[in-house]
């Protein structure tokens, strides 16, 4: 073996490494992310202290960004179906009044879209194709938060949840009521990959009066801070005609 064959496979390896290194913070990243979520969403951390960690763990995350190749341009989150199957009229479904994420599970606004499918017998299971529904990811990012826990009796809202961020259009985007998840935090993903099932766990989406859907949002990251936006004009820019 050369000496210049050998030089390329030790640079071969120390990229090996340092790729693999950077993936272990990414996923440690989002497990620290993971942890401060649920303790917001349980009223477990105070406001101020909630704010400062959440800071923190983003300005990490972003440093990370150059492993996550994301594009601008979304997929419609519900497999087989497109932006009309929003509640409401022409996105009208939306309110964020008095809403902020720091308030966790106990929040009283809507700020985000149900993504309803055609499920007569609310079996989550499509009546058109006769398949699960799949949740697919709106953009690349990866996995920062989920949720897979759910029991009947909870007064968990969002049920089985996920939360992705997407670096290069600095947002989140949540995915709430699913069946099952098939993600876990530090989870690269591509636009348009599987993350989910659709079901109908949460609090509300459990009950016969709800009918079956996603629910879900998307927050700019403003100094770091997550502020909900309406997504309805993205939503509607994924249908091809």
């Amino acid at each position: 073996m050369s000496s210049n064959t050998i030089y390329i496979f030790i640079l071969f390896c120390l990229s090996c490494t340092t790729v693999a290194a950077q993936n272990n913070e990414l996923k440690a990243d989002c497990i620290r992310f993971n942890q401060l979520n649920t303790a917001i969403r349980d009223g477990k951390i105070k406001k101020p202290e909630a704010k400062t960690q959440f800071q923190n763990l983003m300005i990490a995350l972003k440093a990370h960004s150059n492993q996550i190749n994301d594009t601008n341009e979304w997929v419609f989150p519900v497999q087989g179906y497109n932006y009309r199957a929003a509640g409401g009229i022409a996105g009208n479904g939306y309110a964020d009044r008095s809403y902020t994420y720091f308030d966790g599970n106990k929040h009283l606004a809507h700020p985000a879209h149900d993504l309803f499918i055609t499920d007569r017998n609310q079996d989550c299971i499509d009546d058109k194709t006769h398949q699960p529904v799949n949740i697919l990811a709106v953009a690349d990012g990866v996995v920062i938060a989920c949720s897979n826990e759910w029991e009947i009796n909870s007064t968990l809202r969002g049920g089985r949840y996920i939360w992705i961020y997407h670096p290069r259009q600095n947002i989140l985007t949540y995915y709430a009521h699913n069946r099952e998840l098939f993600v876990t935090p530090g989870d690269v993903v591509k636009k348009g990959d599987k993350i989910a099932e659709m079901g109908r766990t949460g609090y509300n989406a459990y009950k016969k009066r709800s009918p079956t859907h996603l629910h879900f949002s998307a927050y700019h990251l403003i100094d770091n801070l997550p502020v909900a936006y309406n997504c309805y004009a993205d939503l509607v820019k994924t249908y091809k005609r």
